[in-house]
């Protein structure tokens, strides 16, 4: 199965889990910050309701290839390219993560330039470039792809990777429930 239909299917059960279990998907509206995830409007701060949406276009990464002479891995590529949305919860068989997300295309551009340090760090203390995903319940812990074979790794902030967790994104996506 592709990334895209992985993310397709853990969204759609996001989703489902919150619509079923919680009423729904609520977020804090905020005027300065907008995006096509806000299903309506509200005051300032005001709780609304919010889904992810696909993308009408696809966003590429070539700039940050470009700037630093790497190919990224396409699997990340596709990962972020996807949807705008805002984190999602979830729990994998370690326990708890939060897949990162993009909420606009702003948000998409400060991304890019957090993977630019993300990687300029990696280089500066001469270890394997990783490519950042998803947050642990441990503070200075991350879920990142090995740039070269598309594992996913926990890794420490400026620490090599300490584990391999999955063999793909997809294998890992597929081990996912929400919460």
């Amino acid at each position: 199965m592709t990334i895209d239909n992985q993310l397709d299917q853990f969204i759609s059960s996001f989703i489902s889990y919150h619509q079923q279990n919680k009423g729904g998907l609520t977020i804090p509206y905020d005027s300065s910050w907008p995006s096509t995830c806000y299903q309506a409007t509200g005051r300032e701060g005001e709780a609304v309701p919010w889904l992810p949406q696909k993308r009408d276009t696809t966003a590429t990464f070539g700039n940050v290839e470009e700037a630093l002479g790497i190919t990224l891995n396409k699997a990340y590529c596709q990962f972020f390219s996807r949807y705008f949305s805002d984190n999602l919860p979830a729990v994998a068989p370690q326990g708890n993560c939060e897949l990162l997300q993009v909420w606009n295309s702003d948000d998409f551009t400060r991304l890019q330039q957090n993977l630019i340090g993300h990687l300029l760090m990696k280089q500066r203390l001469r270890q394997a470039p990783t490519l950042f995903f998803a947050l642990t319940d441990e503070d200075d812990f991350i879920l990142s792809l090995l740039n070269d074979t598309g594992e996913v790794v926990l890794e420490q902030v400026g620490k090599p990777p300490k584990e391999v967790i999955a063999a793909s994104l997809g294998d890992f996506l597929a081990l996912l429930t929400p919460r």
